[in-house]
């Protein structure tokens, strides 16, 4: 019993060491800290998208109560992007300029080390959050709001998937210790964070298992080709690549929620 009782207090410094990390929730002081640990919690990532997914969720819900939803749909992503300190979106930024104005892997990298933003980053950032808010604005409240809870954890999954299987290729920064292996039970552990909602919102009725489907294929498209991108490139992924692919992701499942939903321009 106490064995267990450790493993479960383990996995629990686990979680919440990867919530300190891409959240600006605080923690436990108990949890503690160990450089480690950080590497071990990435099978973790997907449950924290799905806290910052349920908080965006209620931020609409509470929004929508009272505003149109373009403005929920608004606050929502302020929401989220305050939770998150912008973390993913930075490195999707970085990864634009990167990968936009370097022509070797070494101008790459260098390029994405760099904390200013350039015109790359800036059109590629302001984009992709117009695109997220459009489509979610014109969701159902009840389907946006499923859709946060899915694209969530979902999109970090795709992140993940590159911690599995690419190299890191960066040999100092904060997300050096993402760069390690990632074990296939540990890739099980975070398959089932994004499954485990997917799978409710679908036998729940809150979503149709078409739309599910159909976004769990337009992630893993949005994924695979990023990584392909990233190793063509830099050979591997770094910290920026990690981010750059959870919005990727992120927006490929809005994309396919919203093609499910019958708005079509030319229906």
């Amino acid at each position: 019993m106490q064995t267990i009782a450790t493993a479960c207090v383990f996995q629990c410094r686990l979680f919440f060491i990867a919530l300190q990390f891409f959240t600006r929730l605080p923690i436990p002081r108990w949890v503690g800290f160990e450089s480690a640990w950080l590497h071990h919690a990435s099978r973790y990532f997907p449950l924290v998208g799905l806290l910052v997914g349920a908080i965006a969720a209620a931020v609409y819900w509470a929004a929508a109560s009272v505003w149109p939803a373009p403005v929920a749909v608004l606050l929502s992503t302020a929401a989220s992007i305050y939770l998150t300190g912008a973390f993913h979106e930075d490195g999707f930024a970085d990864m634009c300029d990167g990968f936009g104005g370097g022509m070797t892997r070494e101008r790459v990298m260098e390029i994405m080390k760099d904390s200013r933003i350039g015109t790359y980053g800036a059109v590629g950032v302001t984009l992709l959050v117009a695109l997220k808010c459009l489509l979610l604005a014109m969701l159902e409240p009840a389907l946006a709001i499923a859709a946060l809870l899915l694209a969530h954890p979902l999109s970090r999954l795709a992140a993940a998937a590159l911690i599995w299987r690419l190299d890191y290729v960066r040999d100092e920064g904060k997300a050096k210790p993402l760069g390690q292996d990632m074990s296939d039970a540990e890739f099980l552990i975070a398959s089932a964070g994004a499954g485990i909602p997917a799978a409710v919102l679908g036998a729940a009725g809150f979503m149709p298992w078409l739309s599910i489907a159909l976004a769990v294929a337009f992630a893993a498209v949005a994924a695979a080709w990023m990584a392909a991108k990233c190793v063509h490139r830099i050979g591997g992924f770094t910290g920026d690549c990690l981010g750059a692919v959870q919005q990727l992701s992120e927006v490929a499942i809005y994309l396919a929620v919203l093609a499910c939903a019958g708005q079509a321009a030319l229906a």
